[in-house]
């Protein structure tokens, strides 16, 4: 039998190859410049990020090779997304570059790439394994990436931390993926569904085996998004990591995430969802996990007294609210988290802007130091009270929105006439741990406003970290305000989601 290739288009994953190659460029560039111009080979992987997100306007929808790569509506928003939290990690990443990674810059910057078009392929993906190496390419680099600094042993820690139980989450989710293909016998999510669609109404139950799938690989996913009780690591290496990864790991591999399971379960186990479907349902299962995770991730953040950690707990509570749009499985419900993710990438990854920039001058990352910033820092302060308000959900930022239209698809799902009620106690659990959370984001306001101590500080700016801050205000503002456009863009991710249309 003659082996041959599926039908593949180079056009179509023509970003990915470009960053690839162009991660391979800026490492040669950082060698033979003889590791001395910091700025030159940060602009330059700013470049490559703007062209490859060029190129994604040039790609059309259309398979790139089989359904291991297919770019659909769902996979573009999500690209964009990537590219833009790497854009802004970079642009953060000028002040480390400049002293804490002096020797290994090329390989710093190059890590970030490379974890980018891991998430990128991953978006593109609609078959197991190829979705699998995806995640992997991007949880790899990010490994190192969180120990960088190897005189550190916060960093060291982190990176270990990290390691082991990505390691130990990645075995988890290979081992759901194979009960799944023994299930199904193939790995191409479509017809993933249609198979155990059938061995379902065939033999009216699939039993156990599809019980132990869904959960190894809710809890190999459960990691990524760091919702509870996988979220152990969160704090730990979002404390330890360089700030701009630890931001960089905020939005990318929580949107990776997001995707995966999006994929997973949304699309190839669309079917068992529902009261219906016990006990293979998986959804009260992820309602679950969603409601630890906003309950513990807003509690535990106020006894916190490192930023970073606290910003780490906020995480955890953020993937809680994104599961509700996730759960609500409607036509809103995948619009809605698009959406979340777009607006929590503006406020998370400004934020992270500010504290990176700050604990450059200060070497401090604890919420005291910023007594009385206001004082030596208007504008700074106020743009990080304005990063810090939207996170808590605070009108008319983009982060009340978001929270507004994923409670509402959940809310919309449970009032249809085949709703599901329990998502009406999940939505009253979000509104409620949303006010918890307006007590440690306010506290650092109250830190820089109203100490009576005054901030020695003055903080220096560089151009590309004051690029960041002001591309994040404007998208908090803007599409807080006027939201309609990134709507109309998410509108069409249901559309790779077939059953959700009727």
């Amino acid at each position: 039998m003659e082996f041959q290739l599926p039908p593949y288009s180079l056009k179509m994953m023509l970003p990915e190859l470009f960053l690839f190659g162009w991660a391979l460029v800026v490492i040669a560039f950082d060698l033979v410049s003889g590791r001395k111009k910091e700025s030159a080979v940060g602009y330059l992987t700013l470049a490559g990020i703007l062209i490859a997100g060029g190129l994604l306007a040039f790609t059309g929808y259309g398979r790139g090779f089989g359904n291991m790569f297919f770019n659909d509506p769902m996979a573009r928003f999500f690209k964009i997304i990537f590219l833009g939290a790497a854009f802004m990690a970079v642009g953060s990443s000028f002040g480390v570059l400049k002293e804490r990674v002096r020797n290994h810059r090329g390989e710093y910057l190059g890590l970030i790439l490379f974890s980018t078009v891991g998430m990128m392929f991953l978006a593109s993906s609609q078959e197991l394994l190829s979705l699998y190496i995806g995640l992997e390419l991007t949880t790899i680099p990010l490994f190192v990436l969180a120990a960088f600094y190897k005189d550190n042993k916060l960093s060291v820690e982190a990176g270990i931390k990290y390691f082991v139980v990505g390691a130990f989450s990645s075995a988890l989710l290979l081992y759901g993926i194979s009960f799944l293909y023994g299930m199904a016998g193939t790995t191409d999510i479509i017809q993933m569904k249609i198979n155990l669609a059938i061995t379902h109404l065939t033999f009216k139950s699939i039993g156990m085996t599809l019980v132990i799938a869904v959960v190894t690989m809710l809890a190999g996913i459960g990691f990524k998004l760091g919702l509870p009780p996988f979220h152990q690591w969160v704090p730990d290496v979002y404390e330890g990591s360089p700030t701009p990864v630890a931001a960089f790991l905020s939005i990318g591999s929580k949107a990776a995430g997001l995707v995966a399971f999006a994929k997973i379960f949304v699309n190839g186990l669309s079917a068992f969802f529902g009261p219906e479907m016990l006990p293979n349902d998986w959804g009260q299962l992820v309602a679950i996990m969603a409601i630890l995770a906003m309950v513990l991730g807003n509690t535990v953040a106020i006894w916190q007294t490192n930023i970073k950690r606290m910003l780490g707990y906020s995480s955890i509570a953020q993937a809680g609210y994104i599961m509700i749009g996730m759960v609500a499985m409607n036509v809103y419900g995948l619009s809605s988290v698009a959406y979340y993710m777009f607006a929590y990438m503006f406020a998370n990854m400004g934020a992270f802007a500010i504290v990176t920039i700050f604990e450059d001058k200060t070497e401090s990352t604890q919420i005291s130091s910023y007594r009385g910033l206001s004082k030596s820092e208007p504008a700074l302060s106020l743009i990080l009270s304005i990063f810090l308000l939207s996170l808590a959900g605070i009108p008319p930022l983009a982060g009340f929105m978001a929270k507004y239209y994923v409670f509402a698809a959940a809310v919309e799902k449970a009032s249809s006439p085949n709703g599901v009620t329990w998502l009406y106690w999940l939505v009253g659990v979000g509104l409620l741990t949303s006010v918890f959370s307006l007590y440690y984001y306010v506290n650092v306001i109250k830190q820089m406003y109203f100490s009576r101590e005054d901030s020695p500080y003055k903080i220096p700016v560089s151009a590309p970290a004051l690029a960041v801050i002001v591309i994040c205000l404007i998208g908090v503002i803007l599409f807080g305000i006027w939201p309609e456009p990134i709507l109309q863009f998410a509108k069409d991710i249901p559309a790779s989601f077939g059953f959700l249309a009727r």
